[in-house]
Protein backbone atom coordinates (compact mmCIF):
# COMPACT_ATOMS: atom_id res chain seq x y z
CA UNK A 1 0.00 0.00 0.00
CA UNK A 2 1.48 3.58 -0.78
CA UNK A 3 1.35 6.43 1.58
CA UNK A 4 -1.00 8.95 1.07
CA UNK A 5 0.40 11.88 -0.29
CA UNK A 6 -1.88 13.96 1.81
CA UNK A 7 -0.36 13.09 4.51
CA UNK A 8 3.16 14.12 3.14
CA UNK A 9 4.97 17.61 2.73
CA UNK A 10 6.16 16.83 -0.18
CA UNK A 11 5.37 13.67 -3.00
CA UNK A 12 8.97 11.89 -1.93
CA UNK A 13 9.82 13.64 1.71
CA UNK A 14 8.98 10.93 4.53
CA UNK A 15 6.38 11.87 7.23
CA UNK A 16 8.39 13.24 10.29
CA UNK A 17 9.90 14.00 12.60
CA UNK A 18 8.36 11.79 15.10
CA UNK A 19 9.37 8.48 15.33
CA UNK A 20 7.00 5.19 15.08
CA UNK A 21 8.28 2.33 17.00
CA UNK A 22 6.56 -0.42 15.98
CA UNK A 23 6.34 -3.83 17.79
CA UNK A 24 6.56 -7.27 16.87
CA UNK A 25 7.24 -10.86 17.43
CA UNK A 26 5.65 -14.29 17.53
CA UNK A 27 2.62 -14.99 19.46
CA UNK A 28 3.31 -16.05 23.09
CA UNK A 29 6.71 -13.94 23.04
CA UNK A 30 4.79 -11.34 25.56
CA UNK A 31 4.48 -8.34 23.39
CA UNK A 32 1.20 -7.16 25.12
CA UNK A 33 2.20 -7.82 28.55
CA UNK A 34 5.40 -5.47 27.88
CA UNK A 35 3.24 -2.92 25.85
CA UNK A 36 1.44 -2.88 28.96
CA UNK A 37 4.16 -2.57 31.33
CA UNK A 38 5.28 0.39 29.27
CA UNK A 39 2.64 2.29 28.97
CA UNK A 40 1.85 1.98 32.32
CA UNK A 41 5.53 3.14 33.11
CA UNK A 42 5.50 5.93 30.79
CA UNK A 43 1.70 6.79 31.22
CA UNK A 44 2.92 10.66 32.45
CA UNK A 45 4.83 11.34 28.90
CA UNK A 46 2.65 13.51 27.14
CA UNK A 47 4.82 12.95 23.93
CA UNK A 48 4.66 9.39 23.42
CA UNK A 49 1.89 7.94 22.62
CA UNK A 50 0.33 4.23 22.22
CA UNK A 51 -1.81 3.56 19.32
CA UNK A 52 -5.01 1.57 20.09
CA UNK A 53 -5.97 -0.38 16.51
CA UNK A 54 -8.83 -1.01 14.56
CA UNK A 55 -9.49 -4.95 14.15
CA UNK A 56 -12.19 -6.62 11.63
CA UNK A 57 -13.00 -8.60 14.66
CA UNK A 58 -15.24 -8.57 17.85
CA UNK A 59 -14.06 -7.27 20.78
CA UNK A 60 -12.87 -9.96 23.53
CA UNK A 61 -12.00 -9.68 26.57
CA UNK A 62 -9.00 -12.14 26.78
CA UNK A 63 -7.49 -10.65 23.74
CA UNK A 64 -5.99 -6.92 23.01
CA UNK A 65 -8.78 -4.32 24.08
CA UNK A 66 -9.01 -3.00 20.38
CA UNK A 67 -11.53 -1.10 18.19
CA UNK A 68 -13.49 -2.49 16.20
CA UNK A 69 -15.00 -2.20 12.75
CA UNK A 70 -16.54 -4.26 9.44
CA UNK A 71 -14.33 -5.57 7.01
CA UNK A 72 -15.96 -3.09 4.18
CA UNK A 73 -15.06 -0.42 6.71
CA UNK A 74 -10.96 -1.68 6.66
CA UNK A 75 -11.33 -1.48 2.56
CA UNK A 76 -12.96 1.77 2.92
CA UNK A 77 -10.35 3.69 4.92
CA UNK A 78 -7.09 1.90 3.13
CA UNK A 79 -8.32 2.79 -0.14
CA UNK A 80 -8.59 5.77 0.74
CA UNK A 81 -5.42 6.12 2.15
CA UNK A 82 -7.20 7.20 5.90
CA UNK A 83 -5.04 5.20 7.77
CA UNK A 84 -1.47 5.42 9.41
CA UNK A 85 -0.82 1.89 9.05
CA UNK A 86 -2.98 -1.13 7.35
CA UNK A 87 -1.72 -4.69 6.91
CA UNK A 88 -4.04 -8.38 7.07
CA UNK A 89 -3.16 -11.41 8.81
CA UNK A 90 -4.35 -14.37 9.67
CA UNK A 91 -7.78 -13.37 8.02
CA UNK A 92 -8.36 -10.36 9.54
CA UNK A 93 -7.49 -6.36 8.67
CA UNK A 94 -5.18 -4.08 11.42
CA UNK A 95 -5.43 -0.17 10.91
CA UNK A 96 -3.15 1.79 13.09
CA UNK A 97 -5.55 5.13 12.72
CA UNK A 98 -4.29 8.18 10.94
CA UNK A 99 -4.57 10.59 13.77
CA UNK A 100 -0.84 8.63 15.06
CA UNK A 101 0.58 10.35 11.75
CA UNK A 102 -0.34 13.74 13.51
CA UNK A 103 1.41 12.84 16.54
CA UNK A 104 4.07 12.01 14.42
CA UNK A 105 3.82 15.31 12.53
CA UNK A 106 4.48 16.85 16.09
CA UNK A 107 6.94 15.45 16.75
CA UNK A 108 6.34 12.93 19.42
CA UNK A 109 6.68 9.20 19.52
CA UNK A 110 4.39 6.53 18.22
CA UNK A 111 4.83 2.81 19.87
CA UNK A 112 2.00 0.49 17.74
CA UNK A 113 1.26 -3.13 18.57
CA UNK A 114 2.32 -3.91 14.63
CA UNK A 115 3.01 -6.82 12.71
CA UNK A 116 6.06 -7.58 10.29
CA UNK A 117 3.80 -7.52 7.11
CA UNK A 118 3.69 -3.80 8.19
CA UNK A 119 7.47 -2.92 8.03
CA UNK A 120 8.16 -2.16 4.42
CA UNK A 121 4.99 0.31 4.59
CA UNK A 122 6.47 2.12 7.67
CA UNK A 123 9.85 2.61 6.66
CA UNK A 124 9.01 3.70 3.10
CA UNK A 125 6.19 6.74 5.25
CA UNK A 126 8.10 7.60 8.07
CA UNK A 127 11.17 8.86 8.84
CA UNK A 128 12.46 7.72 11.80
CA UNK A 129 10.93 3.65 12.48
CA UNK A 130 12.21 1.64 15.20
CA UNK A 131 11.38 -2.22 15.13
CA UNK A 132 11.21 -3.21 18.31
CA UNK A 133 10.96 -7.07 17.83
CA UNK A 134 10.27 -8.91 21.05
CA UNK A 135 11.06 -12.54 20.62
CA UNK A 136 11.97 -15.46 23.51
CA UNK A 137 13.49 -19.22 22.47
CA UNK A 138 11.44 -21.35 20.86
CA UNK A 139 10.75 -23.69 23.88
CA UNK A 140 9.97 -21.03 25.58
CA UNK A 141 7.15 -19.79 23.35
CA UNK A 142 5.99 -23.55 23.29
CA UNK A 143 5.73 -23.68 26.38
CA UNK A 144 3.93 -20.28 27.02
CA UNK A 145 1.48 -21.21 23.74
CA UNK A 146 0.32 -24.12 25.49
CA UNK A 147 -0.50 -22.78 28.62
CA UNK A 148 -3.38 -21.19 26.31
CA UNK A 149 -4.56 -24.88 25.24
CA UNK A 150 -5.81 -23.98 22.16
CA UNK A 151 -3.06 -26.41 20.05
CA UNK A 152 -0.83 -29.48 21.49
CA UNK A 153 2.47 -28.63 21.91
CA UNK A 154 3.96 -30.75 19.74
CA UNK A 155 1.61 -28.40 17.31
CA UNK A 156 3.15 -25.49 18.45
CA UNK A 157 6.87 -26.24 18.40
CA UNK A 158 6.57 -27.65 14.73
CA UNK A 159 4.74 -24.25 13.72
CA UNK A 160 7.31 -22.28 15.34
CA UNK A 161 10.09 -24.49 13.80
CA UNK A 162 8.40 -23.60 10.70
CA UNK A 163 8.26 -19.59 11.39
CA UNK A 164 10.30 -16.94 10.44
CA UNK A 165 10.68 -15.34 14.02
CA UNK A 166 13.39 -13.19 12.65
CA UNK A 167 13.46 -9.14 11.17
CA UNK A 168 16.87 -9.57 9.56
CA UNK A 169 16.51 -8.11 6.31
CA UNK A 170 15.30 -4.50 8.25
CA UNK A 171 17.39 -1.99 9.78
CA UNK A 172 16.87 -0.24 12.66
CA UNK A 173 15.74 -3.20 15.20
CA UNK A 174 15.59 -3.32 18.68
CA UNK A 175 15.75 -6.82 19.47
CA UNK A 176 14.39 -7.89 23.46
CA UNK A 177 14.80 -11.47 24.18
CA UNK A 178 11.78 -11.55 26.79
CA UNK A 179 12.83 -14.54 29.66
CA UNK A 180 13.63 -11.73 32.85
CA UNK A 181 11.30 -10.29 34.58
CA UNK A 182 8.82 -7.79 32.82
CA UNK A 183 10.58 -4.44 34.89
CA UNK A 184 14.31 -5.59 33.48
CA UNK A 185 12.41 -6.01 29.79
CA UNK A 186 10.82 -2.70 29.91
CA UNK A 187 13.99 -0.76 31.41
CA UNK A 188 16.19 -2.19 28.26
CA UNK A 189 13.52 -0.83 26.21
CA UNK A 190 13.38 2.63 27.62
CA UNK A 191 17.11 2.82 27.77
CA UNK A 192 17.71 1.41 24.04
CA UNK A 193 14.76 3.77 22.43
CA UNK A 194 16.25 6.85 24.81
CA UNK A 195 12.62 7.82 25.82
Amino acid sequence: MLPDPANMTAANEKLGPGHMVLVVGPSGAGKDTLLGALQERLASRQDIHFARRAITRSADVAAEDHDTLTLNDFRHLVETGNVALAWEAHGLGYIIPSRYDDAIRQGDTVIANGSRRALSEAIGKYQNVTVLLITAPIEILADRLAERGRESREDIKARLNRANLDVRETENVLRIENTGTVGEAVDRIIRELKI
